[in-house]
């Protein structure tokens, strides 16, 4: 029997168990959640949900595990709050609510085929991942892949076994860079920009999806413009300040979009002449 897809209502909360947790590092913190009755998720790589926890509240989390995996999704925290430190002390069995996936997530039919470079900064890794793992999953689609990411420093780095995992594979290119290095770090220490112009592509196959800071964006885009990426093919994930995930509230409208209801996935051609947006 084939299990029930969660019906698309951005107002519904639907109720998950939360099957396993782990701490990442002193701030972030995993989450694998179960829907209740075995419904799927069927989120888009890019899509966020409403975490919702009765009588704290509600946040958006990222999705940050491909939509190829059946039967369970994956959030990452931060801890920065009253709702983020409410969810750090749940723990495996507990019930938690979801309300999503919510928003546009990254274009998968225009994806197909091309070759990719996938640009994450900091948390931009927790939504580029479930994009970044649907390319594994479906290797064949795409053309040559590309990965280059960098966080302030080693002991800010997520995933660290899947990064390893990533940096051993023969069928993608993986380069990470660290701000500031600790002495054990032997890896590249630089900002983000500094791994662009070292990559090989063809600009006009290649597509490139970036999330990371606001203050990161500029700096990326202008060493794509230097590699000649067509300014359609330049997707980028946003992030803004969400409260209600649907358009209503206002907190994430920049210009005349709402980052929660028209994105947070953007290409870049359509956002670029919107001032608020960088």
């Amino acid at each position: 029997m084939e299990r029930a897809v969660l019906y698309k209502s951005p107002f519904l909360n639907h109720q998950g168990v939360i099957l396993e947790t782990r701490n990442l590092t002193r701030q972030e913190k995993y989450f694998k959640i179960k829907l209740l009755d075995d419904r799927l998720l069927d989120h888009e790589p890019g899509q966020f949900v409403m975490a919702v926890i009765p009588g704290v509240g509600e946040a958006p989390i990222s999705v940050s595990s491909s939509p190829s995996q059946v039967g369970y999704f994956e959030l990452v925290v931060r801890r920065v709050g009253m709702f983020t430190t409410a969810m750090h002390q749940l723990g495996d069995g507990d019930r938690i609510g979801i309300r999503g996936p919510l928003g546009k997530g990254f274009p998968l039919q225009t994806l197909v085929g091309g070759d990719l470079l996938f640009v994450a900064g900091g948390l931009g890794i927790i939504p580029l991942r479930s994009l970044i793992n649907y390319v594994i999953d479906n290797r064949r689609d795409f053309g040559r892949v590309n990965i280059i990411m960098g966080c302030k420093s080693p002991e800010n780095l997520l995933f660290e076994e899947e990064l390893a995992l990533w940096g051993r594979r023969l069928d993608l290119n993986f380069a990470c860079t660290v701000d500031r290095a600790a002495p054990e770090w032997t890896g590249k220490v630089g900002l983000i920009t500094s791994l662009i112009p070292g990559v090989d592509l063809d600009n006009e196959q290649t597509y490139a999806v970036i999330a990371g800071p606001p203050v990161m964006y500029r700096f990326v885009l202008a060493e794509l413009v230097k590699k000649q990426i067509p300014e359609d093919q330049i997707f980028l994930s946003f992030e803004r300040h969400m409260k209600c995930g649907v358009g209503h509230c206002g907190h994430c409208q920049f210009g005349s979009v709402y980052c929660c209801k028209d994105g947070p996935v953007f290409a870049y051609d359509k956002i670029k002449h919107n001032i608020e947006a960088f």
